[in-house]
């Protein structure tokens, strides 16, 4: 690929970067040296495909949550200038991570229709604007209960890197702000770009929006990306329990081709397997909390807590307030 000189070249990507109270160094580094690779030949660091500003209300310092600051490189400009807008959120006990201005702009976005991506918990502080309606949310599975609590009537999902639209955009955080950047490039600038910044990033491929979260629930070892991402949504609906045929639409497969990848890669049916992580929960909760344990069988699926403690015996080898009890000594 012939790159034009700095001078002569428009950038064809402008992206804003909003960054929250306590955000996530990591992911806001992934993110923006994608671009400044791809920008360039090789780690020239020229602005010529691409350039970004870190956009604030203030010129106030931003800490991250490692404790670096980073100062804003401009103030709100007309959201109409950027591709994205890209929200890196961070600590979620972190309360106004935005102030009401920040808040303001991203509506005035949205009016604009300028894409806005959340990355990490970014995603949380669009939703609690209003700006997440109509979007599959992809937030990391650390972070999906208290996603799924502060917004229940929005999807979400924990098994996938990233979703981008049209209008809107989710990230788990992380390296996987590399994945999104890349896509990014890879659609508004060239794939050359695009390789040129990973290969100096030391990355081998940029995984898709279809690659699975790097999570094992109860330390399964499997290699299959669609067992991987039923034992997600296991892991996330331990109350509500989905049927197995839910489970194997989830990853487009029958429920047959379901059983027979389970006994193979795993040698338990997807019954056993399920009810391993439920009980796993239950464990975690009886030892963590001090809830009743008629809240801990509802908790885990289960309507009476005489079912829940039969099960749960047979699981460990004592009743759960017994477990309780020695635990406590």
């Amino acid at each position: 690929m012939t790159y034009k000189s700095a001078s002569s070249a428009t950038p064809r990507l402008k992206i804003g970067f909003v960054l929250a109270r306590s955000f996530t160094l990591s992911a806001f580094a992934m993110f923006v040296d994608t671009l400044r690779l791809a920008s360039d030949e090789l780690d020239r660091s020229g602005r010529v495909l691409a350039d970004w500003q870190v956009l604030g209300s203030t010129r106030h310092l931003i800490k991250s949550s490692c404790g670096v600051e980073v100062a804003p490189t401009s103030d709100f400009v007309d959201p109409g200038q950027l591709n994205y807008i890209v929200v890196v959120g961070g600590l979620l006990n972190v309360e106004r991570p935005v102030d009401y201005d920040t808040i303001a702009f991203l509506k005035r976005a949205d009016a604009q229709k300028v894409p806005l991506i959340g990355v990490c918990t970014g995603s949380f502080i669009l939703a609690e604007a209003g700006l997440m309606k109509n979007h599959e949310t992809c937030v990391s599975w650390l972070h999906y209960q208290a996603f799924r609590e502060r917004f229940p009537d929005l999807l979400a999902r924990s098994d996938r890197l990233y979703h981008l639209d049209r209008t809107r955009g989710s990230c788990a955080g992380g390296s996987s702000a590399a994945d999104m950047a890349a896509s990014i490039v890879r659609q508004s600038i060239s794939k050359d770009a695009e390789r040129n910044a990973l290969e100096v990033l030391q990355i081998e491929r940029a995984r898709t929006a279809f690659d699975i979260q790097p999570r094992r629930p109860l330390d399964i070892e499997c290699s299959d990306d669609r067992l991987k991402s039923i034992l997600i949504v296991m892991e996330r609906h331990v109350e509500n329990v989905i049927s197995l045929k839910e489970l194997a639409d989830s990853v487009g497969i029958s429920r047959r081709q379901l059983e027979r990848l389970f006994h193979e890669k795993t040698g338990m049916s997807p019954g056993q397997a399920y009810m391993a992580l439920r009980m796993h929960r239950a464990r975690a909760l009886l030892l963590q909390s001090k809830a009743p344990l008629i809240e801990i069988a509802i908790e885990v699926g289960f309507e009476s807590a005489g079912r829940f403690g039969k099960v749960f015996k047979r699981t460990y080898g004592q009743p759960p307030g017994r477990l309780r009890g020695a635990m406590a000594h």
